[in-house]
């Protein structure tokens, strides 16, 4: 595949390959591999926690329906803030201590949401959990550092699959959580583990300082801005990303609360269970990575994308069949894993030199899709109920689709000018 080895902006990549010299990584045993993983996935958990919770928080503190929402939204907006504005501190400070002090601010800002006693301090924790949950990126990149060159896909590819584990297991570990001894032991408990992987982290792991010779902080965030707008490929599978992570939102968000309504009326352990539903798609997503290495990336983009929108045609029977919702949970879950990792794939591989910035900016729009698929999931579903969130969920799936197809000979077409 083609690819453009322009720098955005004089002296980039040569910043760059210093700081690869510089970085002498004495590998990772698999244990250490393990440990990232486990520490990654517990940590992006804390941004999925609230989901199976939404109704009884809402009732807890007055949010309405309609409103109750923006918990998910706000915490997605604050953790896509943190993708822009906190991983790049990796390359400026020691990555073992950003790790450890993100881990520990974290770990203050769910006691602060498990002992919320008015709404503002609530959304105000939930905001700063999802700010500082994006240690999670920091630890797929400090991962990638400390890896030898030969290991370092593997490696990337393992922590990483912790972080799809921790989220699809987040909702069934809330949901059970609650039925045990409410929502707020939900983020008292992840508190106190998070100070115990913390505490863990900054024994086991090795100091790694910054190299010498490095962008200073203003310049890093303004070359992620240049390549989103030097780079088509790198727009399109942006935006793509920010349609299906709302499709995605706009299911998992807004399903809790047919499910705990009457004729249903589940409890919060059942409503989380659905997310297991999810492994079984992510599982099957994995061979999308292999597919892209075999020059199929497009083809199977829109394989998923297409898969994407008929899998509300059985979530919208989620009232007449529960087992219609699981075929339909994990239908989505695998097209949108799919799209996830096809996309990852083809814009690492414009610029690998920038692999950490386009990561970092292209889950900036993750972010935005997830929090604004939440809010308006809640805000459907009390106007016009589960069948018109289904529909607004289709809707999505098939902007992106409709996106894909329209978008797609152009972005070929720039890549073979380049």
């Amino acid at each position: 595949m083609a690819t453009c080895n322009h720098d955005p902006g004089m002296g980039l990549a040569g910043a760059d390959r210093t700081r690869s010299r510089a970085a002498s990584p004495p590998g990772l045993s698999g244990w250490l591999t393990l440990l990232f993983a486990v520490a990654a996935g517990a940590t992006v958990a804390n941004v999925y926690f609230a989901q199976p919770l939404l109704v009884t928080i809402g009732r807890e503190f007055a949010l309405s329906p309609a409103t109750v929402g923006i918990v998910v939204t706000i915490t997605q907006l604050g953790y896509g803030l943190g993708l822009f504005l906190v991983v790049p501190l990796g390359d400026l400070v020691d990555r073992r201590r950003l790790v450890v002090t993100q881990l520990l601010l974290l770990a203050g800002a769910l006691a602060v949401v498990g002992t919320a006693g008015t709404s503002l301090v609530l959304l105000a924790g939930i905001a700063t959990v999802g700010l500082l949950a994006v240690v999670t990126q920091s630890m797929v990149a400090y991962a990638a550092a400390l890896a030898g060159p030969a290991n370092r896909g593997r490696i990337v590819g393992l922590v990483t699959s912790g972080v799809v584990i921790g989220i699809l297991f987040a909702r069934t570990v809330s949901g059970i959580l609650a039925d045990l001894a409410g929502w707020r032991s939900v983020y008292l408990v992840s508190a106190a583990l998070t100070v115990t992987i913390a505490g863990l982290l900054y024994r086991v792991l090795p100091y790694h300082p910054p190299a010498r010779n490095r962008l200073r902080y203003g310049r890093l965030l303004r070359s992620t801005v240049s390549l989103f707008t030097e780079e088509p490929l790198f727009r399109v599978r942006a935006l793509l990303a920010l349609l299906i992570f709302a499709a995605f939102s706009v299911l998992w968000s807004g399903v809790a609360l047919p499910l705990s309504a009457p004729p249903l009326s589940l409890s919060h352990s059942a409503i989380g269970a659905f997310g297991l539903a999810g492994v079984a798609g992510a599982l099957a997503a994995a061979p999308a990575g292999r597919l892209n290495d075999r020059g199929l990336a497009g083809w199977t983009t829109g394989v998923a994308l297409v898969l994407l929108v008929l899998s509300w045609l059985p979530i919208g029977l989620t009232r007449q069949s529960l087992w219609a919702l699981a075929i339909g949970a994990v239908l989505l879950d695998l097209a949108v894993q799919a799209v996830h990792v096809t996309n990852q794939s083809v814009i690492y591989e414009l610029r690998p030199d920038a692999g950490s910035r386009l990561i970092g900016g292209y889950m900036v729009f993750y972010s935005i899709g997830s929090g604004a698929g939440g809010i308006a999931s809640t805000a459907v579903y009390a106007r016009a109920g589960w069948g018109g969130v289904c529909v607004l969920g289709a809707g999505i799936s098939a902007l992106a689709f409709l996106l894909w197809a329209v978008t797609l000979p152009r972005v070929r077409l720039k890549k073979s000018i380049h």
